[in-house]
């Protein structure tokens, strides 16, 4: 988990993902320096499974993801936002695909019920079309979202590091690396709840012209980078 002005809302979602977890799991936590109490009010939970690392200073959520990954110490790492609440059977329901899969991409509901996101949900029936999926995803109608998604360890590799001129959409370029590696799969079902609220991290609403086509020509440059990865694994 990466945290930032997370105060009002982590604490619940903690408590969602403890209740998931096993005695020999843990919830790595790195505080993107919040100027709020938000690692404090996740010192202050007493559970020896919490791990939490305070960055010095602010680096944004992909580059604070990419630590709490490489911090990890499991055979499975599962992504999760601040502000979100995990439904109980998530963890099962998740693993369960990635005996199969490297990546696992799942759906959510919308907390408090209401409409979500206009992007269609995931269906597992497109999980083997991988350049259907790709194409989707640099169209922008894909709904891959970090918050839903786990990897086995080997995945590790394809996803670390980050390449650097990645400032948003990490979640995308997971599942570039799952689909372009042949191995994910979409799950039918939800398994978390998703807070909206002004303080989400997720860009909101329609972008300019411009930052929609600089965030395209990003996606075929990831695409480029995770078939390089594939090809030549480390």
């Amino acid at each position: 988990m990466a945290t930032y002005r997370g105060a009002a809302f982590v604490e619940e979602q903690v408590s969602s993902i403890l209740a998931e977890l096993g005695p020999d799991d843990e919830l790595v936590i790195v505080d993107d320096a919040s100027p709020d109490e938000t690692a404090d009010v996740i010192a202050a939970i007493e559970d020896p499974r919490v791990r939490l690392v305070r960055a010095t200073a602010n680096r944004g959520y992909v580059r604070t993801f990419e630590e709490a990954v490489r911090l990890s110490r499991g055979d499975y790492i599962f992504l999760s936002d601040q502000d979100d609440v995990w439904i109980p059977g998530r963890v099962e329901l998740m693993l369960g695909a990635l005996a199969g899969s490297r990546v696992v991409a799942s759906n959510f509901d919308m907390l408090g019920g209401g409409p979500r996101p206009w992007i269609r949900p995931l269906r597992s029936s497109d999980s083997r079309r991988h350049l259907a999926n790709l194409a989707a995803t640099l169209v922008g109608v894909r709904a891959y979202y970090g918050c839903a998604m786990a990897f086995r360890r080997d995945a590790a590799a394809l996803f670390t590091p980050i390449p650097s001129y990645v400032r948003e959409s990490h979640d995308l370029w997971l599942a570039i690396c799952g689909n372009m590696a042949g191995s994910i799969t979409h799950l039918d079902e939800s398994t978390i709840h998703r807070r909206l609220h002004e303080e989400n991290q997720t860009p909101a609403g329609w972008r300019s012209l411009r930052r929609i086509i600089a965030a395209r020509i990003m996606l075929l440059r990831l695409m480029v980078e995770a078939r390089r990865r594939t090809r030549n694994p480390a």
